[in-house]
Parts: structure tokens; sequence; C-alpha cells
């Protein structure tokens, strides 16, 4: 069982070229000028399971196999908005003017979106508010 584990899960750095082309764009596209310090490749036995990467300002995202991103941390920075779906940039602007969106995650069914004051707000896949997260 031990051994099981250390076969279906390798985690390897690589380098930024190496990722899939659609994470390459998201990161020239709204981090432009934000040099990546490290990149990850979590491998499961069945293939790549998610990418990790680290930019020199201290932010972190994780893509899909695929490189469509998963979740991006500001590590308490403001995020740049352009990647976040409209409707969760505009509820976060109109009900908390003097925050800003520091950490989002996209699930299947759901987006996820920290502030800087702290709260953690939850919407539906069409990013429709559902609730804050305490």
């Amino acid at each position: 069982m031990l051994a099981g584990g250390f076969i279906s899960a390798q985690d390897r750095a690589i380098q930024v070229n190496q990722l899939p082309k659609t994470a390459k764009t998201f990161l020239a596209l709204h981090f432009k000028g934000i040099p990546v310090s490290s990149a990850i490749e979590d491998r499961e036995i069945y293939g790549v399971d998610e990418y990790k990467v680290y930019l020199s300002n201290g932010m972190k995202m994780e893509f899909d196999s695929n490189g469509n991103w998963k979740e991006v941390d500001g590590k308490h920075q403001k995020l740049p908005y352009g990647f976040i779906p409209l409707s969760i940039r505009n509820y976060a602007t109109r009900n908390f003017p003097n925050t800003s969106i520091v950490k989002v995650e996209k699930k299947r069914w759901s987006y996820k979106a920290e502030l800087s004051n702290g709260l953690e707000l939850e919407f539906d896949k069409n990013g429709n508010f559902k609730r804050i997260d305490d």
C-alpha cells in the first residue's frame, strides 16, 4: 500500500514552456511581466493530474491537466480580474466596495472567492451568489 503511494503520485519540477498551451496563455494574458519562480507537474499513475505554478511575487495557481485554471491564490494580494466571471466581480465590487478578490477557486459546480477582508463568497457555476462561507 505504501509503495502504491509512491508510484501513483509524483511531483516534478518542469520548465514554464512545458505547461499546456492554455496555462501559458493564461499566464501571459493575466500575469504578464511577473516571472514564474517554479512550475510543478503533479503526475498520477494514469497521467498528469494538475500543474502548480508559483510566481516571483508569491502568487500561486493550479491548472488541470488541460491547462485550465482551477485556483488562483494571490497570497493576500489583489488578483487581476480579467479571468474572474463578470457576475462574481460585480457582486464583490457592489457589496464589498473597499475590498478586493485575493483568491478564487473554480470547482465543477461552483466558484469560491476570498476577499481581502477574509470573507469567502460562494457562487454557483453560473456565477450567481449563493452564500458567505464562514
